[in-house]
């Protein structure tokens, strides 16, 4: 056999030995497959690959996720959300992903009308409950008899209902409406801005700047909505057989036809000038002397405003706190299966670019909101109510007593000297069967609204 055979066969009884490696071909054993490992169904090995990247996105950021995912069978690692950014905090794997920044003009915008919308809803609801407060809390005259019980609160209705039907229950609550819709879409805008500012992370999730917060949102929305809701009372507080003073002889024409009656009250309450007394407010006597008498008109606007101020710290600053902690208690471990709504594998997600936790909750359940929103109104009503009430009479002190301009500390003399402590309180229980559907009907109007207007 020829030595040219004896290569033929041995080439066809073996496989051909490759050649030494290049400098460009790592020497060792071939690389291993991808392949499921032996025994195990690739269904799970799949679902163990995609356990294993969640996990990883809690500790890197989500671009090097996407990297990395740039070799698998599809984007389920794009939408894995990170914990404490995205809606749902215990990283459910969601479809959809929309981020929204809250300091941009848009989100400012869209959470405005929803503020507006859900205050107009929540007033428009309480309406006839707060005419009647409105007249206990200023002791009209006529109505003087009826506080105090809840049987009288019905007698009060039934005399408006028959005296000026039903729109005497809705009387003055055009100009609510075109003071509460400013008035809640500055409050909600502020308070989220500020707590933004004021809350940046959960670290800073305290009391004090929960309270801190919901009252400079308050303070900010009563300085720019203030000489409405004057007027507001002050239409609330008319009445057919009121006796006014010389000083209000529009009073018959007034009462006579419900067209022109927010004109006529701001033209009343603009020509009001209250005489110089000794126990005036020190700048009050000052501002008398110094500005011209069409400037100090508009100081009639502005009467009760000191403890609008005093009162709007605890009744804003206890509602928004009260309501974030009711939302922390709802969403604890023993009521979270009833209170929170489930999460979803489908459910579109809103994340908002914050480090706090807040906004990556889950929403609760319907009537769970409507409960965290009438238990925080009905604290912050307690909390402000004695201030409302000083407020009220001083708004009203134009039309009676001689229309003098009553001081914050003489307004609350007169009222402990008519009914004593409980008098800081007249018509608190009707302020009780007022607040607490009111705030429901806020909170839970606001959060919807967010919800379809994609914020």
């Amino acid at each position: 056999m020829s030595e040219n055979e004896i290569l033929r066969n041995q080439a066809s009884s073996s496989p051909m030995q490759s050649p030494l490696p290049s400098t460009h071909e790592s020497v060792g054993p071939p690389p291993q497959s991808q392949s499921p490992t032996h025994g195990q169904d690739p269904t799970t090995a799949t679902a163990s690959s995609r356990i294993s990247r969640g996990f990883k996105s809690i500790f890197f950021t989500q671009a090097s996720i996407k990297d990395a995912s740039k070799s698998g069978e599809d984007d389920f690692n794009d939408t894995i959300p990170l914990s404490g950014y995205y809606s749902n905090d215990q990283s459910t794997p969601i479809k959809s992903i929309k981020v929204i920044d809250k300091q941009s003009l848009h989100y400012v915008i869209l959470s405005g009308i929803a503020g507006g919308v859900a205050g107009s809803c929540a007033k428009t609801l309480v309406a006839p409950l707060d005419r009647i407060k409105i007249l206990f809390q200023t002791s009209n005259p006529e109505f003087l008899k009826y506080r105090g019980t809840f049987h009288g609160l019905v007698s009060a209705g039934k005399r408006i209902w028959a005296s000026d039907g039903l729109w005497g229950l809705y009387q003055g609550h055009s100009i609510t409406l075109l003071r509460i819709f400013p008035y809640a879409a500055i409050k909600f805008v502020a308070y989220e801005q500020i707590r933004t500012i004021l809350i940046p992370n959960d670290v800073y999730e305290t009391a004090g700047r929960r309270f801190l917060a919901g009252s400079l949102s308050g303070l900010a929305s009563v300085f720019f909505t203030y000489p409405l809701d004057l007027i507001r009372v002050r239409l609330a507080f008319e009445t057919r057989n009121l006796h006014h003073l010389k000083s209000h002889p529009q009073h018959e024409q007034f009462m006579h036809s419900h067209r022109g009656r927010i004109s006529q009250t701001v033209r009343i309450i603009y020509n009001e000038n209250p005489p110089m007394r000794p126990n005036d407010p020190r700048w009050l006597t000052t501002m008398r002397k110094i500005l011209p008498i069409n400037i100090q008109r508009i100081s009639n606007f502005y009467r009760g405003f000191a403890p609008t101020i005093m009162g709007m710290i605890p009744y804003a600053g206890v509602s928004f706190y009260a309501h974030d902690l009711l939302h922390d208690i709802l969403r604890s471990k023993p009521l979270r299966e009833y209170t929170v709504q489930p999460a979803t594998n489908k459910s579109t997600s809103t994340s908002v670019k914050t480090k706090s936790s807040r906004e990556s909750r889950p929403p609760l359940k319907a009537y769970a909101q409507l409960v965290a929103g009438g238990i925080s109104g009905l604290c912050s009503q307690t909390a402000a109510y004695p201030f409302e009430l000083i407020r009220r009479r001083m708004q009203v002190g134009g039309a009676v007593g001689g229309g003098q301009f009553l001081s914050f500390k003489n307004t609350a003399r007169l009222i402990y000297r008519e009914n004593g402590f409980k008098g800081f309180f007249v018509g608190l229980s009707i302020g009780y069967m007022k607040v607490v559907p009111m705030f429901a009907c806020s909170f839970f109007v606001y959060e919807r609204m967010k919800k379809f207007l994609g914020i």
